[in-house]
Formats: structure tokens, C-alpha cells, sequence
């Protein structure tokens, strides 16, 4: 009987499930430049296309409610010639519920988790933009949001570190 109880506790003691819910998921700002067709070009173009990736979390005034923003600029450039052939910037937003989720972990699963379910569709668009927009359909590749949010970590703590630094001088 004593180990039953003890079991029981213990299994009343752990941790509530991550609970996650999409929703809704939006475009909040697209645009399209096809520069080459502007311009024109002469003769046969090699595309050399760079990708920036920036995100966004904000707390909304509903409980556990959070938005997350995935900001793409996606430009192509013709190799050789630096003549931007397109530029494509589009936000795209995400509106998710999370509950228990411990505090200290929150920032991350923001920035990591949710950027990951709103990926597929962000590149859904862009590949049917650059489509429309003339161009052969870009299909993105995947983005590691783990390494994405290392590199912000360390660029902050090199940008703090830069800045004591300036005060102490």
C-alpha cells in the first residue's frame, strides 16, 4: 500500500504537458519587387539568392496568448554583375496558446518552436510568389531555429560585452 501512495504522489508531482495551439497564422506585410523585368537584362542570368531571417515574440493582452513573427528577405542577385534580379520581404505572423511551458524556457520556445510550425507555410508563399512574380519557384531550405537563436545569443552577449567594455574605458 505505502508504495502505491508514494507512485501516486510521485505521479501527481510531475509536470504538466507543454500544451501548444495555432491560432491563426497570417501574412502582415508582403512585397514583391521583379527588378529584372524593370530593368531588363540582356543574355542568360545566374541567380545567387540570400536569405535573412529575423524574429519577433510578443505577449498578447489574452492570457497565454503570444504572437510570433518570422521576417524574411529573400534577394537575388545576378552572379558576376551584382544586378538585384528580384527582392522578396515578407512578416509573417503566427498567433499561439502555450501553457505550461516553465518561464525560463519560454523565450526559447518561442523564437524555436513556434518559428518551426510557421515555417512550412512561410515557404509555401515564397515559392508561389517568386513563381507568380516570373522567376522559377524558390523553395527555401529548411532553417535551424536552434542554431538561428545560438547565434542571437552570442551576437547579444558579444554586443553587451563591446558595450562594458566602452563604459569601463
Amino acid at each position: 500500500m505505502e508504495e502505491i501512495q508514494e507512485n501516486g504522489a510521485a505521479a501527481s508531482a510531475a509536470p504538466a504537458p507543454v500544451k501548444m495551439n495555432v491560432l491563426a497564422q497570417f501574412v502582415r506585410d508582403l512585397s514583391f519587387e521583379n527588378i529584372l523585368s524593370q530593368k531588363g537584362t540582356a543574355g542568360e542570368v545566374q541567380p545567387d539568392v540570400q536569405v535573412q531571417v529575423n524574429l519577433d515574440a510578443k505577449k498578447r493582452t489574452a492570457e497565454h496568448q503570444y504572437e510570433v513573427v518570422m521576417k524574411l528577405k529573400v534577394e537575388s542577385k545576378s552572379k558576376g554583375s551584382d544586378t538585384t534580379l528580384f527582392l522578396l520581404e515578407m512578416d509573417y505572423a503566427g498567433v499561439f496558446h502555450i501553457e505550461n511551458v516553465p518561464e525560463d524556457q519560454l523565450h526559447p520556445f518561442l523564437l524555436i518552436e513556434c518559428p518551426r510550425m510557421l515555417f512550412p507555410f512561410a515557404r509555401r508563399i515564397v515559392s508561389d510568389v517568386t513563381r507568380d512574380g516570373g522567376f522559377p519557384p524558390l523553395n527555401l531550405e529548411m532553417i535551424d531555429f536552434v542554431a538561428l537563436y545560438r547565434n542571437e545569443l552570442a551576437r547579444r552577449a558579444q554586443a553587451q560585452a563591446a558595450g562594458s567594455q566602452r563604459l569601463d574605458a
